[in-house]
C-alpha cells in the first residue's frame, strides 16, 4: 500500500517516517506541505494522510482539492468538532488526535486497506470501456472520445460544449487522465460556485495583508494545477473584469497574487466548459471575444443523454450496483416495465438525472425488483 503523509512539523514527520519503516507492506512517502503533496501524488498512491493545521493550504482546504480522488485519514493535535464534522463532510476516513501510539494508525491504515482490497474486487469492470471514467458506452459518445483523444496528447485549449449534467468534468478528467500531464495535478473550479467577490482571490491566490481578513497568504488555483490541468467548469459565468486577467494569465503564461509584486510563472493546460451559449454572450457585452478564441482551440460538442440512447440501461445498471453497495442492499434489478420507462424518459437533467432517479429508486424501492412507478417518472415522459 503506498501512502503519502503530509504533516508540516519536522519532528513529527521523521517519527512518522522511522515508526512506519518498520511496516513493510506499506510504501511511505512524506512531504512536509500540502502544495508540495499535491505536485507529487498520483494515481499510485492509495492513502492520503494530512495534519489539519498547516501554513500555506490547511488540510480541510487540501482534501477539498484532492476532489475525493484519493482516501484519506486525518491527524491533528487541536481538532474542533466543527473541524471534525467538516473532514466527515468531505469523505474522510478516519481522524486521529495527536498524540497517538503508531499502533493507532497503523490499525487505522489496515482498515482503510482493507476496504479498499474488498472494492477493488467487487469493482472490477466487465468492459474495459469504463475504466476511463465514463459509464456506458455508444457510437455517439465513441464519436466524440475519439475527438478527446486527439486533443488530450496535445497542450492545446478545450472548450466543453453541452447541456448542464451531460458529463463535461467526466470529459475534462478524461482529457487530462489521456495526457502528458496526467502525473500532474488536475484542478477543477466552478465558476458558478464561487461568489463574483472572490473569484480573483480563487484563481490567482492572494498574499499576507492583500485585503482585510486575509491574515496568511493563499495558494491560487492556477499554482496548485502547475504542470497538470486546470478546469474552468461554467465559464460564461466569470465576472468580465476577471476574464481580463485570466486573457493575459494564459498569454503571458504567469500569474500575480493579489497583494504582490511578483510575478509567478505556470505551466498549465486549460480545459473549460459551459453550457452557455458564448456566441451570445459575446454581443452581450458579457464574454471577452478574444479570450472565446483562446479558449476554444479545440471545441468539443457533448451530445445529450437523449441522444444517446445506449448508453441508458448501462449507466442505470452500473449505478444500480453502486448504490446497492452504498446502502447495503442486496443487489436489485430493472422490471422490463421499469427497463422501458428509464429508455422512454427524455431525461432533460441528462446523466446527473439518471443518477439521481436510480439512487432514489434503490432507496425507496420495496423489494428486489425495482417496478416502473418506483422509477416516479409516469407523470414525466415525454
Amino acid at each position: 500500500m503506498k501512502i503519502a503523509i503530509v504533516e508540516d512539523d519536522i519532528n513529527m514527520r521523521k517519527s512518522l517516517e522511522i515508526a512506519m519503516s518498520d511496516y513493510k507492506e506499506f510504501e511511505i512517502k512524506t512531504f512536509k506541505n500540502a502544495k508540495d503533496a499535491l505536485k507529487d501524488i498520483d494515481k499510485s498512491f492509495d492513502l492520503v494522510i494530512t495534519d489539519i493545521n498547516m501554513p500555506g493550504m490547511d488540510g480541510i482546504e487540501f482534501v477539498k482539492t484532492l476532489n475525493g480522488k484519493f482516501e484519506v485519514i486525518i491527524m491533528t493535535g487541536n481538532a474542533t468538532l466543527q473541524r471534525a464534522i467538516e473532514s466527515i463532510h468531505l469523505g474522510v476516513k478516519d481522524f486521529l488526535l495527536k498524540p497517538f501510539d503508531v499502533d493507532t494508525l497503523v490499525a487505522a491504515i489496515k482498515r482503510e486497506d482493507k476496504i479498499q482490497k474488498v472494492q477493488k474486487t467487487v469493482c472490477k469492470t466487465k468492459d474495459k470501456k469504463k475504466s476511463n471514467g465514463f459509464l456506458g458506452t455508444s457510437k455517439v459518445l465513441e464519436s466524440v472520445i475519439k475527438i478527446a483523444n486527439k486533443a488530450s496528447k496535445t497542450d492545446a485549449s478545450v472548450l466543453l460544449l453541452g447541456d448542464s449534467g451531460v458529463g463535461k468534468e467526466v470529459f475534462a478528467s478524461y482529457i487530462h487522465d489521456n495526457s502528458p500531464r496526467a502525473k500532474k495535478p488536475f484542478i477543477a473550479i466552478n465558476m458558478a460556485a464561487i461568489p463574483e467577490n472572490l473569484i480573483e482571490s480563487e484563481l490567482f491566490g492572494f498574499e499576507k495583508g492583500a485585503f482585510t481578513d486575509a491574515n496568511e497568504a493563499k495558494v491560487g488555483q492556477f499554482e496548485l494545477a502547475q504542470g497538470g490541468t486546470l478546469f474552468l467548469d461554467e465559464i460564461g459565468e466569470m465576472p468580465y473584469g476577471v476574464q481580463a486577467k485570466l486573457l493575459r494569465a494564459l498569454q503571458e503564461k504567469e500569474i500575480r497574487r493579489l497583494g504582490s509584486a511578483k510575478t509567478i510563472k505556470i505551466d498549465i493546460r486549460v480545459v473549460s466548459a459551459t453550457n452557455a451559449n458564448l456566441t451570445d454572450k459575446i454581443k452581450d457585452g458579457e464574454f471577452r471575444e478574444d479570450l472565446y478564441y483562446r479558449l476554444n482551440t479545440i471545441p468539443l460538442s457533448i451530445p445529450p443523454l437523449k441522444d444517446r440512447k445506449d448508453e441508458i440501461l448501462q449507466i442505470a445498471d452500473a449505478m444500480l450496483e453502486q448504490n446497492c453497495k452504498k446502502y447495503e442492499f442486496e443487489l436489485k434489478t430493472f422490471s422490463k416495465e421499469a427497463q422501458e420507462q428509464l429508455l422512454a424518459y427524455n431525461w432533460p437533467g441528462n446523466i446527473r438525472e439518471l443518477i439521481s432517479v436510480v439512487e432514489r429508486a434503490v432507496i425507496l424501492s420495496e423489494n428486489q425488483e425495482i417496478t416502473a412507478d418506483e422509477l416516479y417518472l409516469q407523470n414525466k415522459i415525454q
